[in-house]
């Protein structure tokens, strides 16, 4: 069984960026098909910080998605078991996650990465949403500006 890579971490789940491909990677990994650079972060990394923002476990959040729901049945147990986050959180979360890496303590991993890559010479890779689109083969996106 070959690869797959898990989704985007720009796409959302009820405004959350991030939430989505934290549930794919657990689809892909208990489906054996996520790649095995993946495995030792599951949980950790922004997985966990998502796991704290809504308040859940990710070993009981992970059972619940590799149970066979939808992301809709996933984040109603989210809302009955944590917390759904409100408009002023989620615009916070959305706000930190998309610009990680850029001009913070996440700089340093964004570079090492970079550079492990082969990618050191793109300067248009600025957080690591950029970098993990940029490593999984999808276009760089931007963000639009309101």
């Amino acid at each position: 069984m070959s690869a797959s890579f898990p989704c985007s971490p720009y796409e959302t789940l009820q405004g959350l960026v991030y939430f989505p491909r934290m549930i794919h990677k657990i689809r892909l990994h208990a489906s054996g098909k996520l790649g095995e650079d993946y495995i030792p972060n599951l949980g950790k990394a922004f997985d966990l910080r998502c796991c704290l923002l809504l308040e859940v476990d990710y070993e009981e959040l992970a059972a619940v998605v590799r149970g066979g729901v939808s992301d809709e049945e996933v984040w109603n147990w989210v809302v009955r078991h944590g917390k759904a986050p409100s408009a002023e959180q989620v615009e916070i979360w959305n706000g930190f996650m998309t610009k990680r890496g850029w001009r913070d303590e996440g700089t340093s991993t964004l570079l090492r990465r970079l550079k492990e890559g082969g990618f050191e010479k793109r300067t248009d890779i600025q957080t690591m949403f950029d970098y993990i689109d940029l490593d999984e083969g999808r276009p760089l996106q931007r963000l639009p500006l309101s």
